[in-house]
């Protein structure tokens, strides 16, 4: 059974990490509302991680979905970081991601990749998601800071840790599916090779969207094709970047980034498109993506989604975008389906 087949039928899941109060502090009532739209508006696959606020965004989840028949629904989260009872006093930081959840729960976070650790961090997610299960489990950030042999130490880890871990919980039908959940290609690409402890796909965010995809087309797509191995996008809008925000890769984005977002805004404009669908539906084009994640913390952005996800965009569109360079010749696009 694929990936696609594990999420409830539906490309379209929510991504949590907003409701960890990414970015800025989100009120309670906010959160909650937010996750009932997704799910009135028939989203059924709800993806989350321990990071997130250091567990409030596995908290916030679970609160809202506790009215809802477990069995209706998908979650999956992550593990590699574990939320200790350790109060910080300042902002977290968190390598390139920066202070990102500033605003979240002030729970001192750490990475640990063993199996040990990963046993733990399953056990702790199931009590703030308030569930007796995770039906896909991904290995979360594990090459955060990617530089020199730090990550292959973590991978290594990893590997004989968290990999093998989850590759029994599978076997013994504890987890359904379980993966790297990442923002680099590399790791996915070394992964894929492993002859031991096979993932069954990968979330990879950021990596492949309108704005940023020329990496993942070189070998990550073509090569999850060839092992059955399909991806799920997270980061669609690039940190926000490509649906209003001025966030990209956690950071500001750059005058560079603003300009090429400037020059696909104002094609998507003549066309008669909004960026957001032409970012969703570029991603779902892919015939190795199984689902897309957005993230929301306002209900109003879940009605987008779904109405981009659903809006007509003419050929000439793709085409544009093509014969400008803006996105890569060998990129499959909606198009190039009819």
């Amino acid at each position: 059974m694929s990936i696609k087949d594990k999420l409830a039928g539906s490309v379209l899941g929510f991504g949590t990490a907003p409701l960890g109060n990414m970015f800025r502090n989100i009120p309670e009532a906010e959160a909650a509302a937010t996750v009932h739209a997704a799910w009135e508006s028939g989203i059924r696959y709800y993806d989350s991680a321990p990071f997130y606020g250091a567990g409030l965004a596995e908290i916030r989840l679970g609160n809202a979905l506790a009215g809802y028949q477990r069995d209706d629904y998908v979650i999956s989260s992550k593990v590699g970081r574990i939320v200790l009872d350790e109060i910080v006093g300042g902002p977290q930081e968190f390598g390139e991601k920066g202070t990102l959840f500033q605003h979240g729960r002030k729970n001192k976070v750490i990475n640990d990749y063993s199996a040990d650790a990963t046993l733990r961090s399953i056990e702790d997610s199931l009590k703030r998601l308030g569930t007796d299960r995770l039906d896909i489990v991904w290995v979360h950030d594990i090459a955060q800071d990617f530089y020199g042999d730090e990550w292959l130490a973590r991978f290594e880890e990893a590997r004989t840790g968290a990999f093998r871990v989850l590759t029994r919980l599978r076997e013994e039908g504890v987890i359904k599916a379980w993966g790297l959940g990442v923002n680099r290609v590399e790791p996915v690409e070394l992964t894929m090779d492993l002859q031991e402890a096979r993932p069954d796909g990968f979330l990879l965010a950021g990596r492949y969207s309108l704005l940023d995809h020329e990496r993942a087309l070189q070998r990550v797509m073509p090569a999850a094709l060839q092992n059955g191995m399909e991806i799920v996008v997270g980061g669609p809008y690039s940190s926000g970047v490509l649906a209003g925000g001025t966030h990209f890769e956690y950071q500001p984005a750059s005058a560079e980034i603003m300009a090429k977002v400037a020059r696909m805004k104002a094609t998507a404009e003549r066309h008669g498109v909004s960026i957001k669908a032409a970012a969703l539906q570029f991603v779902l084009a892919n015939p190795a993506v199984a689902a897309v994640i957005p993230g929301a913390s306002k209900p109003e952005r879940i009605a987008e989604d779904k109405l981009a996800l659903a809006e007509s965009i003419p050929a000439d569109f793709w085409r544009e975008l093509r014969e400008q360079g803006l996105v890569a010749a060998a990129a499959p696009l909606p198009d190039d389906r009819s």
